[in-house]
């Protein structure tokens, strides 16, 4: 190796690595002073953005958890509201019985009958100034719960009703139930001739469902026949006897009427000749669907309810035990509601912690093996440091050729 001071490439070398060197350590020293394995998008770019997507997830989360204790505390509010509606109930009861007694005087009776107007006005008061965070909480209107994890795929909105709460309407009573008739109404229910004669039935609303055999004859041929399922909608009736070999091989038609005859299943014989067609056989089903929300409670304002009185007693007495029966129900509807949202609370809350974890294995810093860094860059300082000493040191020595 020939000795020259145009460059010292040896001295160049340790500089290099002593820099890297002083970065790392440096990097080492932000990692264990800030507790963070990313301090910055050069650190860990991929890590960067997983950490931070995390932290999104559990911020939106811990917030869904709180808005769904919220909605809890909102329906626990109706729910207490409720209870002491029981109360004034069972008093009514004990009223509305002893004023059924024939051995009270005109009097007593009416001091019974203030007392009810008292219990029925108390009622009221509750409904309209029940509260929660400025809001009125029998309104009847849903009130939206939003839980969500930050993305548009977690996002679940629970719609809270209580019901409304008046002298008009005391709880809630059951959705009705789903309830079927016999068709007796086809039009006509006699054979007739015409050229496209035809057969109507009328369900009672053209959300109602057809069930039940269908048979038609046609000019005294055989009659063909179609079987309809139970839940079967007008639409699809009409898809299903259109797609019937028997009935398109007799010239049969189906249709669903139109505007205000939406409810109305329309068979139509072969056009163009004169036929005749004949219903017997056919037995089909009218199902009016089950309801989907709570109707109105009972009402304390209508006629025979509205005073207690010897000759009322018995109706307010039954009208009473029902309304019992009614904020039971609504009650119990609440409670649901209420397991719903601690259900969702508790979710959102383990999702959260979990999430936290995940995020804290990418995000924190790993003290030993940062420590362990630390002292490795710490001596690879030292040792750097010196050969770039000694680097230097050695162009020294050509001034002993010169001298």
């Amino acid at each position: 190796m020939s000795l020259g001071v145009l460059n010292n490439i040896a001295a160049t070398l340790a500089q290099t690595n002593l820099n890297q060197t002083q970065n790392s350590l440096q990097n080492t020293l932000t990692q264990l002073s800030s507790g963070s394995r990313i301090n910055s998008g050069a650190d860990d770019a991929a890590g960067l953005a997983l950490a931070d997507g995390l932290h999104a997830n559990v911020a939106a989360l811990t917030q869904s958890s709180q808005n769904a204790t919220a909605g809890v505390g909102l329906l626990q509010t109706a729910d207490g509201a409720l209870s002491q509606v029981t109360n004034l109930l069972n008093r009514a009861v004990t009223l509305a019985t002893e004023a059924a007694n024939g051995t009270l005087n005109s009097s007593q009776v009416s001091s019974a009958n203030q007392e009810y107007q008292n219990i029925l006005s108390e009622i009221g008061n509750i409904g309209s100034t029940t509260n929660f965070n400025g809001n009125s909480v029998f309104s009847a209107t849903a009130k939206s719960v939003f839980v969500s994890d930050g993305t548009s795929s977690g996002a679940t909105t629970f719609s809270e009703t209580t019901g409304a709460l008046s002298t008009a309407s005391v709880g809630t009573s059951a959705p009705a139930a789903a309830s079927s008739v016999a068709i007796t109404n086809p039009t006509p229910t006699a054979p007739t001739a015409g050229a496209g004669a035809t057969a109507t039935f009328a369900l009672g609303a053209a959300t109602n469902t057809i069930s039940g055999t269908l048979s038609v004859s046609v000019g005294g041929a055989a009659a063909v026949s179609a079987t309809l399922a139970a839940g079967t909608t007008l639409a699809t009736a009409v898809t299903q006897l259109n797609a019937n070999a028997g009935f398109s091989g007799a010239g049969l038609v189906a249709s669903q009427g139109t505007g205000a005859n939406a409810n109305k299943l329309i068979i139509t014989g072969p056009t163009g000749v004169t036929n005749t067609l004949s219903l017997t056989g056919t037995a089909l089903s009218d199902t009016t669907p089950a309801g989907t929300s709570a109707g109105p409670g009972v009402d304390f304002t209508a006629a025979g309810v509205a005073t207690l009185s010897a000759a009322t007693a018995t109706a307010v007495l039954t009208s009473v035990t029902n309304a019992i029966q009614d904020v039971a129900y609504q009650r119990g509807s609440i409670g649901a509601n209420i397991n719903e949202l601690n259900a969702a609370s508790n979710v959102a809350s383990s999702e959260s912690v979990n999430l936290t974890s995940a995020e804290n294995s990418v995000r924190a810093t790993n003290y030993g093996q940062a420590t362990s860094d630390l002292a490795k860059y710490k001596v690879l300082s030292e040792t750097g440091i010196s050969a770039l000493s000694q680097a230097n040191s050695v162009q020294q020595e050509v001034l002993k050729l010169l001298q």
